[in-house]
Order: C-alpha cells, then structure tokens, then sequence
C-alpha cells in the first residue's frame, strides 16, 4: 500500500508583531525637547550660563531679604523656572539615566494619559519637586536643573495601575494600550497592596541613602536634588486621579498580588 506524504499545516500570513519597546507619540515628544533644548552646551560659555540662570530653578531667586541677588529674568523667572528647570540637564548621561526611567514609566503613563493630560502632569510634578527643593534649601546659590523630579512622579503614578491584574507588573497582561489602560486602584487600596508598599519602600530607601550618603553622579559631582525627587513622587502618587481618564476599579477588583493571579505562569 502505498503512503500518502504528510499533509504540511498551512501557516498563516504574517500577522503583524507589536516591537519590543514602542514608545507613544506624547513621551517621544517629551524626549525629543529635552535633547533638543540640551543643544544649548553649544552656545558660547557666557550664554550657556544664562541659559540656566533664566530657566534653572535657583531657590535664592526667592529671597526676599535685603542681600537678595537680583537674577536674570526677573519676576517671570519666578514663575517659569518651577517648570522650564526640568527641561535642562548637566549633560548626556543626565539625560540618559532619566531616560532610562521613563521608558517603562512614562510610556504606560502617556498612554493612559494622552498626550495634554501627560504633558501637564509632567508640568505639576515638576513644580511640585521645585517646591520641595526650595523649601529644604531656602537661601541656596547654585540651580537645580534635571526631569528627575518628573520621572519620579511617573514612576508613582504609575503603581496606581501597574500592578492591577493584566497591567504591566502582573503575571498576565495584554498588549501595551490595554495594560496600561485597566482600572486603577483607589490611593487607600495601593497603600494596602504588598507590591506597592515593596516598590515604596525600595523606592524611597534608594533616595535616603542617596541624600544622607551624599552620594553624588556624573562626571562633573553633581549631587542628587532627592528632596525633588520626593515632591514629585508625593504628588504623582496622590494627585494621579485628577489626571486620569479611566474609571476606577470596584473596590473588590483582583491584583497581580492574589493568589489565583499569582499562580499563573
């Protein structure tokens, strides 16, 4: 009897692939500015300088007293630099290492966000990491430049959602619009959720020990605005829900930290 060949499965055509890494139009955006204002280091020294002067946030600038330092950009500077600062940074691997953040961050961030409701919680963490600074360095000289304080706030806003099941941090999850989009939880359920507290007690320890240690980064020893990096990451944390557009999750809702969720590989 003769033998009749296997029949071969038919495959399907290419289904499109989602990349790796895609980033969305808001963050990449965001980026871009940031590299593009960094073309300042190649203005003359004495430009450069002013650059910073009028756009970085000098908490001496606030100093109401008779020995106060007039600055360039008088009274607009006052208002402006509580953002514009966090445009500036010291150099590429400034640049890079908040970069590197926002990548995972700040993409889910924007997605859930768009791209108004992101550029504007990038603008209030900002400033909320600018107040901090001044409050804990009131009559200080030299500005502080940097998105740092930005970053953190993505980073904190982003555990409100990160961890619900099938978001970014659980152990099933879709692709990366519908991961970023699931309901949030309430400020009360994430500061009773483990994964949470876990990633707040990392977070804020690293930052501790980055400001008691006085550990400083980069080539030039420029030491870490941690103080900033608080304020932004308070007011990501609990001023997320103003900006966010997805409806809450009922409170009986499951995370990635349940048993049946936990389980699955």
């Amino acid at each position: 009897m003769e033998s009749q060949p296997e029949s071969q499965p038919v495959l399907p055509p290419d289904a499109p692939r989602e990349p790796i890494l895609t980033l969305p139009t808001a963050l990449t955006a965001y980026i871009a500015l940031i590299a593009v204002v960094h073309l300042r280091v190649l203005l003359p020294p004495e430009l450069e300088n002013w650059t910073v002067e009028v756009f970085g946030f000098i908490p001496q600038r606030y100093d109401s007293t008779l020995l106060a330092i007039p600055y360039a950009g008088g009274a607009g500077a006052k208002v402006w630099t509580f953002v514009t600062y966090s445009l500036l940074h010291a150099n590429f691997s400034h640049i890079g290492f908040n970069v590197l953040w926002l990548l995972p961050f700040g993409s889910a961030l924007a997605r859930r966000f768009g791209a108004i409701r992101f550029f504007l919680f990038m603008a209030v963490t900002a400033a909320a990491g600018a107040l901090a600074h001044l409050l804990t360095h009131e009559h200080a000289i030299a500005p502080m430049i940097g998105a740092s304080a930005s970053v953190s706030g993505t980073m904190a806003a982003a555990i409100r959602f990160a961890f619900v099941q099938g978001s970014f941090f659980s152990f099933s999850r879709g692709d990366a619009d519908a991961a970023a989009k699931v309901p949030a939880l309430s400020l009360a359920s994430a500061l009773r959720n483990g994964r949470v507290l876990g990633f707040l007690g990392v977070w804020f320890g690293v930052n501790v020990i980055f400001g008691v240690g006085s550990i400083a980064i980069g080539a030039d020893g420029a030491s870490v605005a941690w103080q900033a990096h608080i304020g932004g990451f308070l007011a990501g944390l609990m001023l997320f829900s103003l900006f966010d557009p997805v409806p809450r999750a009922a409170p009986h809702a499951a995370d990635a930290s349940s048993p049946d969720e936990s389980s699955r590989v």
